[in-house]
C-alpha cells in the first residue's frame, strides 16, 4: 500500500525569492497593529478590568441578543453574554462601575473605584437576578463571582511576565541550541507573531482576557516548534553542502520539511475549523487567536526568521571552528622536514 504524499519529493519551491517584498508588508502591518492597539486599544475583559460573572441556566435557550438588551438596560453597564456548555448555560459577564478600562493605567494608579465595593456588587447581582427570574420562568443562578480590581490587575500583571519569560526563554534556548544568529531570526518571529495577534484583536474588539493569554503562549510555543524543526535542517544541510549558497541551502531545507510543516498545520486547521464551527462562544476568542497563530506563526518561520540568517551573512564556514595560523604552518613544516 503506498502512503499517502501531502507534498511530492521533488518540490523545489524558491521560498526566499519573495522575501523582501514579505519583511516590508509585515513591517507595514506591524506599524498598523501597534497603530491601531495605541488608538483603539484591546477590548480588555472582566479578567483584567474587574467585575461580575454571573452563570445562569435557563429552563428553554434565550436569545442572546434580546438578554443582552434586557440586562445592558439595567445601567450596570455594557455585559457580555456567551454560552457555556449547552445553549441553555449561559455566562454574563459585567465589568465594575467606575473602573477603567485600560489595565495599565489601572494597575499603575489605582483609583477608590479600582476596590470592588462587596455591598454594590450584591445589590448589582441581586438586581440581575431579579430581573431574569421575571422575565424568564423557571431561570436558575449556578452562581455569582466578583472579580475586584486588584485582583485584575494581578492577573495583568502576571498574564503579561508569563509572555516576555516565555519569549526570552525561547530566545535564549535558540540561541545556545543554535547560534546567537538563529536566536536573532527566532526573536522577530516571535515579536512580529505577537503584535500581529494583539492587533487583530484591537481591530476586531474581541474580548481579550486570560483566555487569550494562554493562546499567545500556546502561539509562541507553536512558531517555536515550526522554526526548531527548519533551523534544525539547515544547521545540517550547513555542514553537508559546504559550497551551497545560504539562500539556496535555506530553500531546500525548508522544502525537505514542508510535507511535515503541511501536514501539523492541516490537522491543527481542521481540529480548530471544528471548534470554531461548533464550538462555544466561551472560547471563541481562544480559538480564534489559536486560529491566526497557525498561520502567522508558519509565515513569519518562512519570511522572519529564516531571511534573518541571509541578512547576517550566515555561510557554512560560519560556525567551523577557528584555527591557529602559525600552529598549523609548524605541522607543515615539521612533515615537509621528515620528507
Amino acid at each position: 500500500m503506498r502512503l499517502l504524499k501531502l507534498i511530492p519529493d521533488n518540490t523545489n519551491l524558491d521560498f526566499l525569492r519573495w522575501r523582501n517584498v514579505a519583511i516590508v508588508l509585515s513591517a507595514l502591518l506591524i506599524l498598523a497593529s501597534i497603530a491601531t492597539i495605541a488608538v483603539k486599544g484591546l477590548n480588555y475583559g472582566v479578567d483584567f478590568v474587574g467585575g461580575q460573572v454571573i452563570r445562569v441556566t435557563f429552563a428553554q435557550p434565550p436569545s442572546l441578543d434580546e438578554l443582552r438588551e434586557r440586562v445592558g438596560s439595567l445601567g450596570l453597564g455594557e455585559p457580555s453574554i456567551s454560552e457555556f456548555g449547552s445553549p441553555r448555560e449561559i455566562s454574563i459577564r459585567i465589568p465594575l462601575a467606575g473602573v477603567r478600562k485600560n489595565p495599565v493605567a489601572q494597575c499603575l494608579s489605582p483609583s477608590p473605584a479600582s476596590e470592588a465595593d462587596v455591598a454594590s456588587a450584591n445589590r448589582a447581582a441581586t438586581r440581575v437576578r431579579t430581573s431574569l427570574e421575571t422575565s424568564y420562568p423557571g431561570v436558575r443562578i449556578d452562581g455569582v463571582e466578583t472579580v475586584s480590581g486588584k485582583v485584575s490587575c494581578e492577573l495583568f500583571e502576571d498574564g503579561g511576565l508569563a509572555l516576555l519569560l516565555s519569549a526570552i526563554g525561547i530566545v535564549i534556548y535558540i540561541w545556545v541550541r543554535f547560534e546567537w544568529q538563529f536566536g536573532v531570526g527566532a526573536m522577530f518571529s516571535l515579536f512580529h507573531d505577537v503584535t500581529l495577534t494583539l492587533g487583530f484583536f484591537a481591530l476586531t474588539q474581541m474580548e481579550f482576557d486570560l483566555n487569550v493569554v494562554a493562546a499567545l503562549l500556546t502561539l509562541i510555543g507553536y512558531s517555536l516548534n515550526d522554526t526548531i524543526v527548519i533551523f534544525d535542517r539547515v544547521r545540517e544541510n550547513l555542514r553537508k553542502y559546504r559550497k551551497m549558497d545560504i539562500v539556496s541551502l535555506l530553500n531546500l531545507s525548508m522544502n525537505e520539511t514542508l510535507s511535515r510543516t503541511v501536514a501539523t498545520n492541516f490537522a491543527m486547521l481542521l481540529a480548530l475549523g471544528s471548534l470554531m464551527a461548533l464550538g462555544p462562544d466561551i472560547i471563541r476568542s481562544f480559538t480564534t487567536a489559536l486560529l491566526i497563530s497557525v498561520i502567522v506563526g508558519t509565515y513569519s518561520t518562512v519570511y522572519i526568521a529564516a531571511p534573518w540568517l541571509v541578512w547576517l551573512k550566515v555561510d557554512s564556514n560560519s560556525f567551523l571552528p577557528k584555527t591557529n595560523a602559525a600552529s598549523s604552518g609548524e605541522r607543515v613544516t615539521s612533515r615537509n622536514e621528515s620528507m
